[in-house]
Protein backbone atom coordinates (compact mmCIF):
# COMPACT_ATOMS: atom_id res chain seq x y z
CA UNK A 1 0.00 0.00 0.00
CA UNK A 2 2.73 2.38 0.92
CA UNK A 3 4.47 2.18 -2.68
CA UNK A 4 1.00 2.85 -4.23
CA UNK A 5 0.96 6.34 -2.14
CA UNK A 6 4.78 7.01 -3.23
CA UNK A 7 4.16 6.12 -6.86
CA UNK A 8 1.00 8.33 -6.36
CA UNK A 9 2.59 11.47 -4.63
CA UNK A 10 5.99 11.59 -7.06
CA UNK A 11 3.35 11.37 -9.59
CA UNK A 12 1.51 14.44 -8.64
CA UNK A 13 4.63 16.17 -7.45
CA UNK A 14 6.90 15.89 -10.10
CA UNK A 15 3.92 16.94 -13.10
CA UNK A 16 2.37 19.45 -11.23
CA UNK A 17 5.41 21.49 -9.87
CA UNK A 18 6.66 21.00 -13.44
CA UNK A 19 3.92 23.12 -14.57
CA UNK A 20 3.76 25.63 -11.58
CA UNK A 21 7.62 26.06 -12.21
CA UNK A 22 7.33 26.79 -16.20
CA UNK A 23 4.03 29.89 -15.11
CA UNK A 24 6.50 31.28 -13.00
CA UNK A 25 9.61 31.63 -15.11
CA UNK A 26 7.21 32.73 -17.85
CA UNK A 27 7.64 29.98 -20.42
CA UNK A 28 4.47 29.01 -22.34
CA UNK A 29 4.36 26.98 -26.30
CA UNK A 30 5.49 29.26 -28.74
CA UNK A 31 2.98 29.27 -31.71
CA UNK A 32 3.50 28.50 -35.04
CA UNK A 33 2.98 30.37 -38.14
CA UNK A 34 -1.02 29.48 -38.33
CA UNK A 35 -1.63 30.43 -34.88
CA UNK A 36 0.26 33.45 -34.79
CA UNK A 37 0.54 34.92 -38.26
CA UNK A 38 3.20 35.43 -39.96
CA UNK A 39 4.90 34.44 -43.72
CA UNK A 40 5.61 31.48 -45.33
CA UNK A 41 7.51 31.30 -48.40
CA UNK A 42 8.65 28.26 -51.06
CA UNK A 43 11.64 29.71 -53.15
CA UNK A 44 12.32 27.23 -55.64
CA UNK A 45 16.51 27.00 -57.83
CA UNK A 46 15.88 29.03 -61.15
CA UNK A 47 18.32 26.78 -62.79
CA UNK A 48 19.44 23.21 -63.09
CA UNK A 49 22.82 23.28 -61.80
CA UNK A 50 22.70 22.77 -58.64
CA UNK A 51 23.67 19.39 -56.07
CA UNK A 52 21.89 18.23 -52.83
CA UNK A 53 24.69 19.79 -50.98
CA UNK A 54 24.24 23.11 -52.59
CA UNK A 55 20.57 23.02 -51.76
CA UNK A 56 21.30 22.33 -47.91
CA UNK A 57 23.66 24.84 -48.12
CA UNK A 58 21.33 27.20 -48.89
CA UNK A 59 19.06 26.20 -46.27
CA UNK A 60 21.31 26.87 -43.27
CA UNK A 61 22.84 29.80 -44.65
CA UNK A 62 18.93 31.10 -44.73
CA UNK A 63 18.66 30.00 -41.45
CA UNK A 64 21.43 32.11 -40.42
CA UNK A 65 19.75 35.16 -42.15
CA UNK A 66 16.86 34.75 -40.77
CA UNK A 67 18.35 34.38 -37.34
CA UNK A 68 20.11 38.11 -38.00
CA UNK A 69 17.00 38.89 -37.81
CA UNK A 70 15.55 37.83 -34.86
CA UNK A 71 12.75 35.88 -35.51
CA UNK A 72 10.96 33.72 -33.01
CA UNK A 73 11.64 29.71 -34.19
CA UNK A 74 11.42 30.03 -38.11
CA UNK A 75 11.44 26.92 -39.57
CA UNK A 76 13.44 26.33 -42.90
CA UNK A 77 13.28 23.50 -44.31
CA UNK A 78 13.58 21.46 -47.68
CA UNK A 79 11.24 19.79 -49.43
CA UNK A 80 12.49 18.31 -52.72
CA UNK A 81 15.02 20.66 -54.62
CA UNK A 82 12.40 23.74 -52.82
CA UNK A 83 13.10 25.42 -49.64
CA UNK A 84 9.54 26.20 -47.52
CA UNK A 85 10.70 29.09 -44.90
CA UNK A 86 7.82 29.64 -41.99
CA UNK A 87 8.74 32.51 -40.63
CA UNK A 88 6.33 32.97 -37.15
CA UNK A 89 5.09 36.45 -35.66
CA UNK A 90 7.45 38.38 -38.19
CA UNK A 91 6.56 42.30 -37.94
CA UNK A 92 8.40 43.33 -41.51
CA UNK A 93 7.73 41.17 -43.77
CA UNK A 94 8.34 42.89 -46.80
CA UNK A 95 12.37 43.12 -45.14
CA UNK A 96 12.06 38.98 -44.45
CA UNK A 97 11.12 38.05 -47.22
CA UNK A 98 13.94 40.50 -49.01
CA UNK A 99 16.39 39.14 -47.43
CA UNK A 100 15.93 35.23 -46.89
CA UNK A 101 15.91 35.03 -50.68
CA UNK A 102 18.96 37.48 -51.99
CA UNK A 103 21.76 35.90 -53.72
CA UNK A 104 24.19 38.13 -52.08
CA UNK A 105 27.22 37.90 -54.29
CA UNK A 106 29.49 41.04 -53.58
CA UNK A 107 31.71 41.98 -56.51
CA UNK A 108 34.57 44.77 -56.89
CA UNK A 109 34.33 45.83 -60.80
CA UNK A 110 35.84 48.77 -62.21
CA UNK A 111 33.91 51.33 -63.39
CA UNK A 112 33.95 52.23 -67.38
CA UNK A 113 31.76 54.94 -68.33
CA UNK A 114 28.11 56.46 -66.81
CA UNK A 115 25.38 55.74 -69.47
CA UNK A 116 23.35 58.37 -69.80
CA UNK A 117 20.92 57.11 -72.01
CA UNK A 118 17.79 56.72 -70.96
CA UNK A 119 16.38 53.20 -70.21
CA UNK A 120 14.85 51.01 -73.10
CA UNK A 121 10.89 51.17 -73.18
CA UNK A 122 9.54 47.89 -71.49
CA UNK A 123 7.21 46.20 -74.41
CA UNK A 124 3.23 46.26 -74.12
CA UNK A 125 1.91 43.36 -72.30
CA UNK A 126 0.64 40.91 -75.01
CA UNK A 127 -3.11 39.88 -75.03
CA UNK A 128 -3.70 35.99 -75.57
CA UNK A 129 -5.59 35.82 -79.39
CA UNK A 130 -4.21 39.27 -80.08
CA UNK A 131 -0.71 40.57 -82.15
CA UNK A 132 1.09 43.28 -80.68
CA UNK A 133 3.19 45.69 -82.42
CA UNK A 134 6.92 44.90 -81.40
CA UNK A 135 8.22 47.74 -79.20
CA UNK A 136 11.09 49.69 -81.26
CA UNK A 137 14.08 50.02 -78.99
CA UNK A 138 16.18 53.50 -80.09
CA UNK A 139 19.51 52.87 -81.64
CA UNK A 140 22.35 53.39 -79.61
CA UNK A 141 20.26 52.70 -76.10
CA UNK A 142 21.94 50.41 -73.82
CA UNK A 143 19.41 48.24 -71.73
CA UNK A 144 20.15 47.27 -68.10
CA UNK A 145 22.22 44.06 -67.45
CA UNK A 146 19.45 41.26 -65.73
CA UNK A 147 20.01 40.72 -62.30
CA UNK A 148 20.71 36.88 -63.12
CA UNK A 149 23.26 37.84 -66.01
CA UNK A 150 25.17 40.24 -64.15
CA UNK A 151 27.99 37.33 -64.12
CA UNK A 152 31.17 38.07 -62.56
CA UNK A 153 33.56 37.37 -65.45
CA UNK A 154 31.49 39.32 -68.71
CA UNK A 155 30.87 43.08 -68.13
CA UNK A 156 26.86 44.53 -67.37
CA UNK A 157 25.53 47.85 -67.12
CA UNK A 158 24.00 47.95 -63.73
CA UNK A 159 21.65 50.50 -61.51
CA UNK A 160 22.88 52.32 -58.64
CA UNK A 161 21.02 51.54 -55.51
CA UNK A 162 19.72 55.28 -55.46
CA UNK A 163 18.30 56.11 -58.94
CA UNK A 164 19.18 59.47 -59.05
CA UNK A 165 22.99 58.46 -59.32
CA UNK A 166 21.86 57.01 -62.79
CA UNK A 167 23.45 53.70 -64.38
CA UNK A 168 27.17 52.54 -65.01
CA UNK A 169 28.60 50.46 -67.80
CA UNK A 170 31.48 47.90 -65.89
CA UNK A 171 33.76 45.92 -66.39
CA UNK A 172 34.24 42.65 -65.30
CA UNK A 173 34.46 41.84 -61.67
CA UNK A 174 38.04 41.97 -60.38
CA UNK A 175 37.28 39.97 -57.50
CA UNK A 176 33.88 38.38 -55.42
CA UNK A 177 33.59 38.75 -51.97
CA UNK A 178 33.80 34.81 -51.80
CA UNK A 179 37.38 33.97 -50.04
CA UNK A 180 38.10 37.89 -49.28
CA UNK A 181 35.59 39.49 -47.17
CA UNK A 182 36.07 38.00 -43.47
CA UNK A 183 33.20 39.92 -41.81
CA UNK A 184 30.67 42.92 -42.28
CA UNK A 185 29.27 45.25 -39.99
CA UNK A 186 27.33 48.91 -39.95
CA UNK A 187 28.78 51.67 -38.41
CA UNK A 188 28.48 54.97 -38.19
CA UNK A 189 31.13 57.51 -40.05
CA UNK A 190 33.77 58.08 -38.68
CA UNK A 191 34.56 61.33 -39.22
CA UNK A 192 31.11 62.17 -37.10
CA UNK A 193 29.51 63.00 -40.21
CA UNK A 194 26.02 60.69 -38.94
CA UNK A 195 26.10 59.27 -42.09
CA UNK A 196 25.82 55.03 -41.84
CA UNK A 197 28.49 53.03 -44.09
CA UNK A 198 29.13 49.37 -43.96
CA UNK A 199 32.71 48.81 -42.99
CA UNK A 200 34.30 44.85 -44.82
CA UNK A 201 37.33 43.13 -43.42
CA UNK A 202 39.09 41.55 -45.60
CA UNK A 203 41.53 38.41 -45.90
CA UNK A 204 44.68 38.57 -46.56
CA UNK A 205 43.76 37.60 -50.66
CA UNK A 206 41.27 39.89 -50.05
CA UNK A 207 43.57 42.74 -48.91
CA UNK A 208 45.81 41.50 -51.90
CA UNK A 209 43.04 41.48 -54.61
CA UNK A 210 42.04 45.33 -53.94
CA UNK A 211 45.01 46.73 -53.64
CA UNK A 212 45.85 45.35 -57.12
CA UNK A 213 42.55 46.89 -58.10
CA UNK A 214 43.18 49.94 -56.78
CA UNK A 215 46.08 50.67 -58.19
CA UNK A 216 44.95 50.42 -61.41
CA UNK A 217 41.72 53.08 -60.46
CA UNK A 218 43.97 55.52 -58.77
CA UNK A 219 44.92 58.79 -60.57
CA UNK A 220 42.84 57.42 -63.70
CA UNK A 221 40.49 60.24 -65.36
CA UNK A 222 36.55 59.97 -63.33
CA UNK A 223 34.70 58.15 -63.87
CA UNK A 224 37.07 55.37 -64.18
CA UNK A 225 38.93 56.07 -61.20
CA UNK A 226 36.19 54.48 -59.34
CA UNK A 227 35.27 51.13 -58.07
CA UNK A 228 31.87 49.80 -58.25
CA UNK A 229 30.56 47.63 -54.93
CA UNK A 230 27.93 45.72 -56.45
CA UNK A 231 25.80 43.27 -54.48
CA UNK A 232 23.32 41.09 -57.00
CA UNK A 233 23.19 42.96 -59.80
CA UNK A 234 22.98 46.44 -57.97
CA UNK A 235 25.75 48.92 -57.21
CA UNK A 236 25.47 49.42 -53.54
CA UNK A 237 28.09 52.28 -53.89
CA UNK A 238 31.08 53.77 -56.21
CA UNK A 239 34.12 55.31 -54.69
CA UNK A 240 36.67 57.17 -56.05
CA UNK A 241 40.00 55.58 -55.23
CA UNK A 242 41.95 57.56 -53.52
CA UNK A 243 45.24 55.68 -52.37
CA UNK A 244 47.18 53.14 -54.43
CA UNK A 245 47.35 50.94 -51.07
CA UNK A 246 44.74 49.85 -48.36
CA UNK A 247 44.39 47.68 -45.07
CA UNK A 248 42.05 44.85 -44.43
CA UNK A 249 39.22 47.34 -44.06
CA UNK A 250 37.11 49.02 -46.46
CA UNK A 251 34.30 51.22 -46.09
CA UNK A 252 30.91 50.70 -48.27
CA UNK A 253 29.27 54.60 -48.52
CA UNK A 254 26.49 55.45 -49.97
CA UNK A 255 23.98 57.74 -48.35
CA UNK A 256 22.55 54.34 -46.27
CA UNK A 257 20.37 54.55 -43.26
CA UNK A 258 20.63 52.79 -40.19
CA UNK A 259 18.11 49.96 -41.54
CA UNK A 260 19.99 49.42 -44.84
CA UNK A 261 23.12 49.67 -43.26
CA UNK A 262 22.19 47.17 -41.09
CA UNK A 263 20.02 44.40 -43.46
CA UNK A 264 23.14 44.51 -45.97
CA UNK A 265 26.05 43.95 -43.50
CA UNK A 266 23.10 40.74 -42.19
CA UNK A 267 23.40 39.63 -45.65
CA UNK A 268 27.37 40.22 -46.24
CA UNK A 269 28.18 37.99 -42.99
CA UNK A 270 26.17 35.30 -43.84
CA UNK A 271 27.28 34.47 -47.62
CA UNK A 272 26.41 33.91 -50.44
CA UNK A 273 23.64 31.36 -51.52
CA UNK A 274 25.27 28.71 -53.71
CA UNK A 275 21.67 28.33 -55.93
CA UNK A 276 19.68 31.09 -57.41
CA UNK A 277 15.87 30.56 -56.21
CA UNK A 278 13.10 33.12 -56.99
CA UNK A 279 9.77 32.92 -55.02
CA UNK A 280 7.24 29.91 -56.31
CA UNK A 281 4.04 30.62 -53.62
CA UNK A 282 4.19 33.57 -50.83
CA UNK A 283 1.57 33.38 -48.48
CA UNK A 284 0.98 35.91 -45.83
CA UNK A 285 -1.18 34.97 -42.83
CA UNK A 286 -2.37 38.09 -40.47
CA UNK A 287 -2.29 37.78 -37.35
CA UNK A 288 -6.05 38.15 -36.81
CA UNK A 289 -6.70 35.20 -38.75
CA UNK A 290 -4.04 33.11 -36.69
CA UNK A 291 -5.32 34.44 -33.43
CA UNK A 292 -8.92 33.04 -34.78
CA UNK A 293 -7.49 29.77 -35.80
CA UNK A 294 -6.03 29.75 -32.08
CA UNK A 295 -8.76 30.29 -30.40
CA UNK A 296 -10.86 27.59 -32.54
CA UNK A 297 -8.08 24.96 -32.11
CA UNK A 298 -8.75 25.46 -28.25
CA UNK A 299 -12.52 25.35 -28.15
CA UNK A 300 -12.69 22.72 -30.02
CA UNK A 301 -10.56 20.89 -27.54
CA UNK A 302 -11.91 22.22 -24.26
CA UNK A 303 -15.62 21.15 -25.77
CA UNK A 304 -14.27 17.78 -26.65
CA UNK A 305 -12.73 17.36 -23.05
CA UNK A 306 -16.09 18.80 -21.29
CA UNK A 307 -18.33 15.84 -23.04
CA UNK A 308 -15.42 13.12 -21.93
CA UNK A 309 -15.20 14.48 -18.66
CA UNK A 310 -19.07 14.11 -18.61
CA UNK A 311 -19.83 11.03 -19.68
CA UNK A 312 -17.06 9.76 -17.90
CA UNK A 313 -18.74 10.87 -14.94
CA UNK A 314 -22.23 9.53 -15.96
CA UNK A 315 -21.05 5.86 -16.72
CA UNK A 316 -18.21 5.38 -13.98
CA UNK A 317 -19.33 7.38 -11.28
CA UNK A 318 -16.62 8.15 -8.80
CA UNK A 319 -14.61 6.18 -11.08
CA UNK A 320 -14.62 9.07 -13.50
CA UNK A 321 -12.87 11.81 -11.53
CA UNK A 322 -10.16 9.75 -11.92
CA UNK A 323 -10.65 10.02 -15.75
CA UNK A 324 -10.77 14.12 -15.28
CA UNK A 325 -7.42 14.43 -12.86
CA UNK A 326 -5.59 11.83 -14.94
CA UNK A 327 -6.59 14.15 -18.02
CA UNK A 328 -5.74 17.05 -15.98
CA UNK A 329 -2.22 15.87 -15.02
CA UNK A 330 -1.71 14.97 -18.52
CA UNK A 331 -2.62 18.22 -20.35
CA UNK A 332 -0.52 20.38 -17.48
CA UNK A 333 2.60 17.31 -18.30
CA UNK A 334 2.34 18.34 -22.07
CA UNK A 335 2.33 21.62 -21.44
CA UNK A 336 5.46 21.79 -19.64
CA UNK A 337 7.12 19.59 -22.19
CA UNK A 338 6.28 21.48 -25.08
CA UNK A 339 6.81 24.81 -23.73
CA UNK A 340 10.10 23.03 -22.46
CA UNK A 341 11.26 22.07 -26.33
CA UNK A 342 10.31 25.90 -27.92
CA UNK A 343 12.72 26.97 -25.39
CA UNK A 344 15.64 24.95 -26.33
CA UNK A 345 17.86 25.44 -29.90
CA UNK A 346 16.79 23.59 -32.66
CA UNK A 347 20.34 22.63 -33.17
CA UNK A 348 20.46 20.43 -29.86
CA UNK A 349 17.73 18.02 -31.16
CA UNK A 350 16.73 18.90 -34.70
CA UNK A 351 13.36 18.56 -35.46
CA UNK A 352 12.21 17.84 -31.89
CA UNK A 353 13.81 20.93 -29.85
CA UNK A 354 12.79 24.79 -31.07
CA UNK A 355 9.32 23.24 -31.52
CA UNK A 356 6.53 25.97 -32.57
CA UNK A 357 2.75 24.62 -31.92
CA UNK A 358 0.83 24.35 -34.87
CA UNK A 359 -2.44 23.54 -35.77
CA UNK A 360 -1.54 20.16 -36.87
CA UNK A 361 0.17 19.86 -33.26
CA UNK A 362 -3.01 20.54 -31.49
CA UNK A 363 -4.50 18.24 -33.72
CA UNK A 364 -2.34 15.35 -32.28
CA UNK A 365 -2.95 16.59 -28.92
CA UNK A 366 -6.73 16.15 -29.23
CA UNK A 367 -6.65 12.61 -30.79
CA UNK A 368 -3.87 11.62 -27.79
CA UNK A 369 -7.18 12.09 -25.73
CA UNK A 370 -8.87 9.52 -27.18
CA UNK A 371 -6.03 7.39 -26.58
CA UNK A 372 -5.98 8.30 -22.87
CA UNK A 373 -9.03 8.21 -22.06
CA UNK A 374 -9.22 4.18 -23.60
CA UNK A 375 -6.83 3.25 -21.38
CA UNK A 376 -8.93 4.14 -18.26
CA UNK A 377 -12.08 2.52 -20.00
CA UNK A 378 -9.91 -1.12 -20.76
CA UNK A 379 -9.05 -0.63 -16.88
CA UNK A 380 -12.61 -0.23 -15.58
CA UNK A 381 -13.87 -2.68 -17.78
CA UNK A 382 -11.78 -5.10 -16.54
CA UNK A 383 -12.18 -4.06 -12.97
CA UNK A 384 -16.03 -4.64 -13.39
CA UNK A 385 -15.06 -8.51 -14.97
CA UNK A 386 -13.41 -9.56 -11.89
CA UNK A 387 -15.84 -7.93 -9.51
CA UNK A 388 -19.15 -9.72 -11.25
CA UNK A 389 -17.11 -13.54 -10.63
CA UNK A 390 -17.51 -12.73 -7.16
CA UNK A 391 -14.73 -10.98 -5.80
CA UNK A 392 -14.35 -7.88 -3.93
CA UNK A 393 -12.90 -4.47 -5.34
CA UNK A 394 -9.74 -4.50 -3.19
CA UNK A 395 -8.90 -7.87 -4.56
CA UNK A 396 -9.64 -7.04 -8.04
CA UNK A 397 -8.12 -3.82 -8.48
CA UNK A 398 -4.90 -5.16 -8.74
CA UNK A 399 -5.80 -8.59 -10.62
CA UNK A 400 -7.63 -6.26 -12.89
CA UNK A 401 -5.19 -4.08 -13.82
CA UNK A 402 -2.01 -6.52 -14.47
CA UNK A 403 -4.47 -8.01 -17.07
CA UNK A 404 -5.83 -4.61 -18.46
CA UNK A 405 -2.18 -3.43 -18.85
CA UNK A 406 -1.27 -5.65 -21.45
CA UNK A 407 -4.24 -4.41 -23.38
CA UNK A 408 -2.66 -1.39 -22.73
CA UNK A 409 0.70 -1.58 -23.91
CA UNK A 410 -0.36 -3.32 -27.12
CA UNK A 411 -2.56 -0.58 -28.12
CA UNK A 412 -0.60 2.33 -27.04
CA UNK A 413 2.57 0.26 -29.10
CA UNK A 414 0.84 0.10 -31.74
CA UNK A 415 -0.17 3.80 -31.56
CA UNK A 416 3.49 4.89 -30.58
CA UNK A 417 4.72 2.73 -33.55
CA UNK A 418 2.76 4.69 -36.02
CA UNK A 419 3.75 7.98 -34.81
CA UNK A 420 7.37 6.80 -35.02
CA UNK A 421 6.91 5.62 -39.10
CA UNK A 422 5.16 8.90 -39.49
CA UNK A 423 7.46 11.29 -37.86
CA UNK A 424 10.25 9.66 -40.21
CA UNK A 425 8.53 9.61 -43.61
CA UNK A 426 6.78 12.89 -42.78
CA UNK A 427 7.50 16.61 -43.97
CA UNK A 428 6.24 19.81 -41.96
CA UNK A 429 3.69 20.08 -39.71
CA UNK A 430 2.33 16.52 -40.25
CA UNK A 431 6.00 15.72 -38.52
CA UNK A 432 4.66 17.57 -35.61
CA UNK A 433 1.39 16.02 -35.74
CA UNK A 434 3.51 12.58 -34.86
CA UNK A 435 5.51 13.93 -32.64
CA UNK A 436 3.02 15.09 -30.23
CA UNK A 437 0.95 12.27 -30.51
CA UNK A 438 4.20 9.81 -29.90
CA UNK A 439 4.97 12.16 -26.24
CA UNK A 440 1.36 11.62 -25.50
CA UNK A 441 0.85 8.18 -25.78
CA UNK A 442 4.20 7.90 -24.08
CA UNK A 443 3.14 10.15 -21.35
CA UNK A 444 -0.19 8.13 -20.94
CA UNK A 445 1.36 4.35 -20.17
CA UNK A 446 3.71 5.94 -17.46
CA UNK A 447 0.28 7.62 -15.89
CA UNK A 448 -1.54 4.10 -16.20
CA UNK A 449 1.20 2.67 -14.32
CA UNK A 450 2.07 5.22 -11.51
CA UNK A 451 -1.59 7.50 -11.55
CA UNK A 452 -4.38 5.50 -12.20
CA UNK A 453 -3.96 2.06 -11.14
CA UNK A 454 -2.63 3.83 -7.63
CA UNK A 455 -4.82 6.26 -6.86
CA UNK A 456 -7.96 3.37 -7.70
CA UNK A 457 -6.64 1.07 -5.13
CA UNK A 458 -6.62 3.98 -2.53
CA UNK A 459 -10.23 4.34 -3.44
CA UNK A 460 -11.30 1.31 -2.83
CA UNK A 461 -9.66 0.67 0.59
CA UNK A 462 -12.56 2.89 1.50
CA UNK A 463 -15.73 1.58 2.19
CA UNK A 464 -18.13 4.47 1.72
CA UNK A 465 -16.79 5.50 -1.34
CA UNK A 466 -17.21 1.79 -2.50
CA UNK A 467 -20.98 1.28 -1.06
CA UNK A 468 -21.72 4.90 -2.03
CA UNK A 469 -25.50 4.87 -3.39
CA UNK A 470 -25.61 6.32 -7.28
CA UNK A 471 -21.98 7.74 -6.91
CA UNK A 472 -20.03 4.90 -5.25
CA UNK A 473 -17.32 2.61 -7.12
CA UNK A 474 -20.07 -0.60 -7.55
CA UNK A 475 -22.40 1.84 -9.07
CA UNK A 476 -19.81 3.17 -11.33
CA UNK A 477 -18.78 -0.70 -12.27
CA UNK A 478 -22.42 -1.80 -12.39
CA UNK A 479 -22.19 -4.51 -9.65
CA UNK A 480 -24.58 -3.34 -7.00
CA UNK A 481 -23.74 -4.39 -3.44
CA UNK A 482 -20.04 -5.72 -4.21
CA UNK A 483 -17.77 -5.40 -1.19
CA UNK A 484 -15.54 -3.11 -0.54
Amino acid sequence: MRRYVWYLAITVVVIVGSFVGTLVVGNKPVLGLDLQGGISQVLQPTSKHYTKDSINQAVEIIRSRVNGLGVAEPEISRQGNNVIIDLPGVKDRDKAKRLVGQTAELQFRPVQSVVTEPEPPKPPPTTPGKTTTPTTIPKGTVATTAPQDAVANKPAVLPNRDPKFGRLQLGPASFIGKGNVSSASAQLDSQGSGAWQVVLNLTDKGETNFNALAAKAFGAPAPTNEVAIVLDGIVQSAPTIQDKQFGKQVSITGSFTQTQAKDLATVLNYGALPVTFKPLTTESVSPTLGKDQLSAGIAAGLIGLALVALYMLLYYRILGLVVILGLGLSGMAIYSIISLLGTLSPLSLPGVTGLTLTLAGVTGLIVSVGITVDSYVVYFERLKDEVRTGRTVRSSVDRGFVRSFRTIVAADVVSLIGAVVLYALAVGSVRQFALLLGISTALDLILSYFFMHPLVVLLAQNRELVRAKAVGISSGLDVAGAEA
